[in-house]
């Protein structure tokens, strides 16, 4: 009976645990961005180029520009109906249509309270994911009704980064790595040893540190570190499994293969 057991428990283990992902090579390919964004399932490819933000599918391209707000901070096409670029200098963020028309902007600085915001993220339906600082907590804010739906307790340290799918949404601080659900409810907190970016993907966790990356599995506790063969990573994202490195004007994909 005991031999069963740690029989048992063994194929338990052998399932559960995992010291690396694999990232197979799939395709590498010359593309000069600023920043990549994200490319859809269809080959879409979302970036921005001399601070000029893109939409690329096959031979058709269409942009959008706001030069007046400056730089753009960050691009968010977890939505492609509902694009967000967020302008930090002005504190504004721009929501745009599939096909990067402007349907909505947000001047935080003409609303009450005021509000300094440094991150934001999609939300579900006319909502983002906003970080203020002066109040140094998460917020759910809902950019029609002009009004918070939900607010998370002060961040104790600084915050990094922030992403997010229309149930959950992570925040990476100095300190931790919280995982709040769409009421700005605690999920999670983890302890951040190091990372300093952060993809999300099917509620999976992708995490840079130093020039590795790291994948942490939806509703686990422990990283493991993707094998990429000492790759130099300048700027990665995630999607559906497929892990995209971008650097020196060359966009190379992999597909991660995990247990």
């Amino acid at each position: 009976m005991k031999q069963v057991f740690l029989l048992l428990l063994f194929f338990k283990l052998s399932i559960y645990s995992q010291n690396s992902v694999d990232a197979f090579h799939v395709k590498t390919i010359s593309f000069k961005a600023d920043t990549i964004v994200s490319i859809d399932d269809f080959g879409t490819i979302y970036y921005v180029f001399n601070n000029v933000f893109y939409k690329k599918k096959g031979n058709q391209t269409i942009t959008y520009n706001n030069l007046q707000l400056g730089d753009v901070a960050s691009a968010n096409v977890f939505n492609p109906l509902k694009i967000n670029l967020f302008y930090k200098d002005f504190n504004t963020a721009i929501i745009l249509d599939n096909r990067l028309a402007e349907i909505f902007k947000i001047d935080f600085n003409t609303i009450q309270p005021y509000k300094n915001i440094t991150h934001i993220s999609s939300g579900f339906d006319n909502t983002l994911w906003v970080f203020n600082q002066d109040s140094q907590q998460l917020e759910l804010f809902n950019y029609k009704n002009n009004n918070t739906q939900a607010r998370t307790i002060p961040i104790q340290s600084k915050v990094i980064d922030l992403k997010s799918n229309y149930n959950s949404v992570w925040l990476l601080s100095e300190k931790y790595i919280y995982e709040y659900n769409y009421f700005g409810n605690l999920i999670s907190k983890t302890k951040n040893n190091g990372y300093t970016e952060l993809f999300e993907d099917n509620g999976n966790l992708v995490l840079k540190k130093g020039n590795s990356l790291y994948f942490l599995k939806k509703d686990r506790s422990e990283t493991i570190p993707i094998d990429l063969s000492n790759l130099l990573i300048n700027q990665f994202f995630v999607t559906n499994e497929t892990l995209y490195i971008y650097q020196n004007q060359k966009l190379q994909q992999f597909q991660l293969k995990i247990n």
